[in-house]
């Protein structure tokens, strides 16, 4: 997008086939055919009224309106530098006669490969691949295809074969001591701060931080999971409880209900949250329904100044499912700009080595705290010594080591083992690599990407967007 609004600035024209957020709807492809003067546009308009006033049109009318509509769009295309699409819209019959050099994939590694491969067809020379293989990857709902590779995405098959990913290393998003675990986790301690602390502290806040000078805390929950009503998903009451004091303690500081984003790997507990505000909300319930709850899933690629994260599982088993997937909890830990608060158990969690390292972590800052808000004090719970460490250098962005699906040598050759795990990147997201399979140039047009995941059944994935340009080639081929 950034991309796109520097290209409109100068000129340029843009078009977005799909749907757009409120503030980029004049360039939607709907839009322009709606409010651009066109020959032909007086026509349209009436048409278009007309429908609405009726509700329908004449077999007549119905196909002139068809027909203008059809021409007000190709004129459009035409003219447009860059064309923004999903990668399965790049497939869309209105693209089909249009050849596009240059295509850049944005959120590639959220991609399934046939996905991609939709608008790399349309005569690719040049294409960037934008994504982050440290966090989650394609939803593919369908276990036997997870399991047969469609999880892979295309990022990644370029990565295993020995095409190197550049990174970016510099993050605008987060307080610095918010990239820290992160950083020295997923990526080798390379990730850069282009924001100081100064940018990142909420004036006028006065929430109760174990540490005033890092705005995060692990806050200890020690009551048990529950099934869902669904029996597909988990919640966690007294989580849900303290989520709701949080944000009210939040909101009585000042915030304001759209910087606040309440995050959990589950869908019961999501909806159960949801609940909870409801009803035992103190304040204005018009206050609780701006606050968005959502999945992690779901939530890659954005972000929110306070970000409050509920883990959900506490039992007896010291199970925490798919949980313990480390892209997972990278994208947790990556959404906050301000502050992050986690609640969760840390005698059930610090059995895994991952979550472990994350408890020290917060342990060691003094950040690790139990207690009623108003009375919060350094918790004293012993951590458990898992039997294995974290292997952080499965994570490095020159390694070709992965756990992913690696496929037969040959037709007939048992399958690999079923754990395969997802990987991925967040839409807009500073924690990014970009790998270039071909050469270089002028970047022309920009595609991103739509993808399923291999996760939980009840998590959510965020849809995503792409983007292409075009300008006339010699003999009136387009390319973009």
């Amino acid at each position: 997008v950034v991309q796109c609004e520097v290209l409109t600035g100068g000129g340029h024209v843009l078009t977005g086939l799909g749907a757009q957020p409120d503030h980029l709807e004049h360039l939607t492809l709907h839009y322009q055919v709606q409010h651009l003067q066109l020959p032909g546009s007086d026509m349209f308009t009436k048409l278009m009224q007309l429908k609405a006033e009726k509700g329908g049109l004449s077999a007549e009318d119905e196909k002139r309106f068809r027909d203008l509509r059809r021409r007000l769009e190709m004129e459009i295309l035409e003219h447009a530098d860059v064309v923004c699409c999903t990668c399965v819209g790049a497939g869309d019959p209105r693209l089909q006669n249009f050849r596009f050099q240059h295509v850049l994939i944005d959120e590639a590694t959220q991609a399934a490969e046939p996905e991609a491969l939709i608008p790399l067809v349309l005569g690719a020379k040049q294409v960037v691949l934008v994504g982050d293989h440290c966090q989650l990857g394609p939803v593919i709902m369908c276990k036997p295809a997870a399991e047969a590779g469609l999880c892979q995405s295309l990022f990644e098959r370029l990565r295993l074969l020995g095409v190197k990913p550049t990174r970016l290393q510099v993050q605008y998003r987060m307080h610095p001591c918010l990239t820290e675990f992160p950083s020295n986790t997923f990526y080798e301690g390379t990730l850069q701060n282009g924001t100081g602390v100064g940018d990142r502290t909420l004036r006028g806040v006065d929430f109760p931080w174990p540490n005033p000078d890092k705005p995060m805390m692990f806050y200890v929950q020690l009551g048990a999971e529950e099934i869902s009503a669904s029996a597909t998903s988990f919640l966690n009451r007294t989580e849900a409880t303290n989520v709701e004091r949080i944000i009210t303690r939040l909101l009585n500081c000042g915030m304001n209900p759209s910087q606040i984003g309440v995050i959990t790997p589950y869908e019961g507990q999501r909806a159960h949250v949801v609940s909870v505000l409801m009803r035992q909300g103190t304040l204005r319930q018009d206050l609780y329904k701006m606050i968005e709850v959502s999945s992690v899933d779901a939530f890659q690629g954005r972000e929110k100044d306070i970000i409050i994260m509920s883990c959900v599982r506490s039992n007896e088993q010291q199970s925490i499912g798919f949980l313990a997937d480390p892209r997972r909890l990278n994208v947790a830990l990556t959404r906050g700009r301000y502050g992050l608060i986690i609640l969760g158990n840390p005698r059930v969690l610090s059995r895994q080595p991952l979550w472990n390292a994350l408890l020290s972590h917060y342990k060691e800052q003094g950040c690790l705290v139990e207690g009623p808000l108003s009375n919060l004090k350094p918790s004293m719970i012993q951590l458990h010594r898992p039997k294995k460490t974290f292997d952080r250098g499965s994570f490095g962005i020159g390694l070709l080591t992965t756990n992913r699906y690696h496929p037969p040598e040959k037709v007939g050759d048992p399958m690999p083992g079923k754990d395969a795990a997802a990987g991925g990147q967040a839409a807009a997201d500073p924690l990014r690599a970009g790998a270039l399979p071909a050469a270089g140039g002028a970047l022309g047009a920009a595609a991103s990407s739509s993808g399923y995941r291999a996760g939980g059944r009840d998590e959510r994935a965020a849809s995503n967007g792409a983007a292409s340009s075009s300008s006339r080639a010699p003999g009136g081929a387009r390319v973009a």
